[in-house]
């Protein structure tokens, strides 16, 4: 956890973040504590978000834990007001709660499709719509929306979550145009393949899956959960305050893809 590195940039600011206990949820947290802020996590199991308070609260950063399921849209509502009651404002809302298996569409039971659309879909609307209440009644505030580039370009065996997180980005670009004028600001975040245990489990379970998983990064390597979040923290700074409704994709040219037509003059 490095303090000098926009260590007070959050200073007097509050965030809450979904999926905090784990990867890129506990890493954006930190980042944001380390940059002077208060932080709440929230998420489903109370056993890591304390882990993650005990993490920030040793490198003398300032958070707090909830736990909630996303999926509980009146939870939510009490548990995101409980966070703005707590430090007396919201200004920053990472919706990074997620769920997510690799399986063939017709594979695909209507209880697991359900399953990540409630989590990922349903989840953020829930949370954004509750962060909103808050951060539009102070006029200012940021969501960043975790979502993936198969989003737009798809992906085999994702056709759940990519229907879900390609929901999130049409809903945040309206809801961006919609309260722009109210100084409220939505973001997307789509990070590739990075070094966290759930990933792992889920999306390259064996060394033959990861290694062609590792195939397809132009840059060579996978990301670490501490760089999406200094890309989240850009997001949500105020070195951000122009943009709104956009995407920054984090994956090392992975959606970019690898050549078709290949020359041996020209390296891939």
């Amino acid at each position: 956890m490095n303090k000098e590195v926009g260590s007070d940039e959050f200073t007097g600011r509050t965030a809450l973040v979904t999926g905090g206990g784990t990867g890129i949820g506990r890493a954006t947290a930190r980042r944001w504590a380390a940059g002077g802020g208060h932080v709440t996590v929230l998420g489903r199991r109370e056993e890591p978000l304390r882990a993650t308070v005990e993490l920030i609260e040793a490198a003398g950063g300032s958070a707090d834990a909830v736990a909630c399921d996303v999926r509980d849209p009146a939870a939510v509502e009490t548990a995101v007001d409980r966070a703005a009651e707590r430090a007396g404002r919201l200004d920053v809302l990472v919706n990074n709660a997620a769920g997510n298996f690799v399986a063939a569409g017709e594979d695909i039971s209507p209880g697991g499709w359900k399953a990540v659309i409630d989590i990922v879909l349903n989840g953020t609307f829930h949370c954004t719509r509750a962060a909103a209440r808050h951060m539009l009644d102070q006029g200012s505030g940021s969501v960043l929306n975790v979502i993936a580039s198969y989003a737009w370009h798809g992906h085999p065996g994702t056709a759940h979550s990519a229907a879900a997180k390609a929901g999130v980005l049409a809903m945040t670009r309206s809801l961006a145009v919609e309260w722009a004028p109210r100084g409220v600001r939505l973001n997307c975040l789509a990070p590739g393949p990075t070094e966290t245990e759930g990933a792992s489990a889920a999306l390259w379970p064996t060394e033959a899956a990861r290694a062609r998983v590792l195939a397809s990064v132009p840059a060579g390597r996978f990301t670490t959960p501490e760089e999406v979040a200094e890309s989240a923290a850009f997001l949500i700074s105020d070195r951000a305050a122009y943009i709104t409704g956009e995407v920054l994709t984090v994956d090392g040219g992975q959606w970019l893809g690898k050549s078709v037509y290949t020359d041996e003059r020209v390296r891939t």
